[in-house]
């Protein structure tokens, strides 16, 4: 009997492989079935014409949990239905940020990391305008490997100023998401090609619908959408059932009086309350729960 010797394969053999399959659903390619990467991945079909990609031998445990993290996302494709995975990056007493707005950096650097991998293998990122005001990001992958994201700002008050980074720097396409009634005034801020005016977007009560938002997106290709912040916009779209996935990362820290993270309406019994099937991921001192939040459990 002769012992396979060979080196595990780890995190910077997969993920070329990783950006390989979203440069393939962006171009609009079809999965065969056949294998990726020299046998590395291979497309398993099931029923219902439903399928996902496995992870063949040969690779190391950091891979293999990565692979197990990102394959929710891996296996859309082109063509689906919208899908949303989200984060929150908070502390053990759920806040994610001081009273005071100061959020850098509850987590650490495995996390942020974590964060630019999903920014790379999104269509598009999307944060609320307050984060965008606070934070001024730039939502782009200078971390990881990979192709930076269709930037989307979600401000439907339009409060944002034109002087945000993501609107002058060049660095990738964004988008300043209104209401269609709103068009005039956001192209005169930020210029028409950076306008996403959305019919539906703010209702008679002046409440946020974000199907629409998803629906106008998926209309120009941007169908896996990846909601980074901050928490009142992330919550938004847990209520509203538009989130497939919830990346929550739990730090170290307590911050006592801070900004909440989710905010959802209460129950009023336990047995009532959600419960997402979860899986629980540690980066550095952080942990990671992937909640996956189309199926719950009793």
């Amino acid at each position: 009997m002769t012992l396979d010797t060979s080196p595990l394969l780890g995190v910077d053999a997969l993920w070329p492989l990783c950006l390989a399959l979203v440069r393939a659903r962006r171009e609009g390619a079809d999965f065969s079935g056949e294998a990726q990467g020299a046998g590395a991945l291979h497309w398993q079909q099931q029923q219902q014409g439903e399928g996902g990609w496995t992870l063949g031998r040969g690779w190391d445990a950091q891979a293999g949990e990565l692979f197990a993290l990102l394959k929710p996302l891996l296996d859309r494709r082109a063509g689906s239905a919208p899908w949303v995975v989200g984060q929150l990056g908070q502390s053990l007493d759920g806040c994610i940020a001081t009273h005071g707005g100061d959020a850098n950096y509850i987590n650490g650097q495995e996390v942020l990391t974590h964060l630019h991998r999903l920014r790379a293998l999104s269509d598009a990122v999307l944060v609320g305008a307050a984060t965008a005001a606070i934070d001024n990001p730039q939502l782009t992958t200078r971390r990881v490997a990979g192709e930076n994201p269709v930037r989307v700002l979600l401000d439907p008050g339009l409060r944002l100023p034109r002087d945000l980074r993501v609107f002058t720097d060049d660095q990738a396409p964004t988008l300043l998401a209104c209401d269609a009634g709103m068009r005039q005034e956001a192209a005169q801020r930020v210029g028409a090609h950076q306008v996403l005016a959305v019919p539906g977007l703010v209702d008679r009560q002046g409440g946020v619908q974000l199907r629409p938002l998803l629906d106008a997106l998926a209309e120009r290709g941007l169908r896996v959408l990846f909601v980074e912040g901050g928490g009142v916009t992330v919550s938004r779209f847990v209520q509203q059932g538009c989130m497939d996935r919830l990346h929550l990362s739990i730090a170290p820290l307590v911050i006592g009086a801070g900004r909440p993270g989710l905010s959802l309406p209460g129950g009023t019994a336990l047995r009532d309350c959600a419960r997402p099937q979860g899986r629980v991921y540690r980066f550095g001192a952080d942990i990671l729960w992937d909640l996956d939040l189309r199926a719950s459990c009793g």
